[in-house]
């Protein structure tokens, strides 16, 4: 019978010991339960991160559209087209007056070539007088062109230069364009 209550005894030991367990955990339980405030406290910041997060999104959206009408107002625009145009222009008129340039050169050092040639073959005998009158009013007429070309290509730079002058006496003093 020792062995019996032995057994009881050690039975009853380890039953007490469950009990304490499980009181234990139960009141861990109720200690660890989550405060009903701060969940209140953590949905209400969820619910204000949610609504930054959409206003967020519309205001990049508005960003995005604002932007993207400046800049179709900006291609639309009547003055930049009218910039455009006369910046197309101007580079048309340089690259003309560029070529036409380079043209009156080339012509004039042959003509002064073909003098210099008449020159040596009039000193020699053999020339016409009349023909080196003819080289002589072309070469004049060549440098007249020249000169006519260099006076363009001024009022080109000049026409340039004048909206530029224009904007310029308009600016306080000491600013710079």
């Amino acid at each position: 019978m020792s062995q019996i209550d032995d057994l009881q005894s050690r039975i009853a030991a380890a039953m007490d010991r469950i009990g304490a367990g499980v009181t234990a955990l139960a009141e861990r339980e109720v200690a660890t339960a989550p405060d009903p405030e701060l969940l209140q406290a953590l949905e209400d910041e969820k619910l204000a991160n949610a609504q930054l997060q959409e206003r967020l999104r519309a205001l990049h959206a508005k960003h995005e559209q604002d932007l993207a009408e400046l800049r179709a107002e900006l291609d639309n625009s009547t003055e930049l087209q009218t910039l455009r145009a006369e910046l197309a222009a101007q580079t048309d008129a340089f690259g003309r007056l560029d070529m036409d340039v380079q043209r009156l050169r080339f012509a004039n050092d042959q003509l002064r070539e073909i003098n210099a040639a008449l020159r040596a073959a009039n000193e020699s005998g053999v020339g016409e007088p009349h023909l080196i009158n003819k080289a002589m009013l072309a070469e004049l007429e060549g440098l007249r062109a020249a000169r006519a070309t260099d006076a363009a290509e001024v009022g080109a730079v000049l026409a340039r230069l004048e909206p530029l002058l224009a904007n310029a006496g308009n600016l306080p003093e000491g600013e710079d364009a």
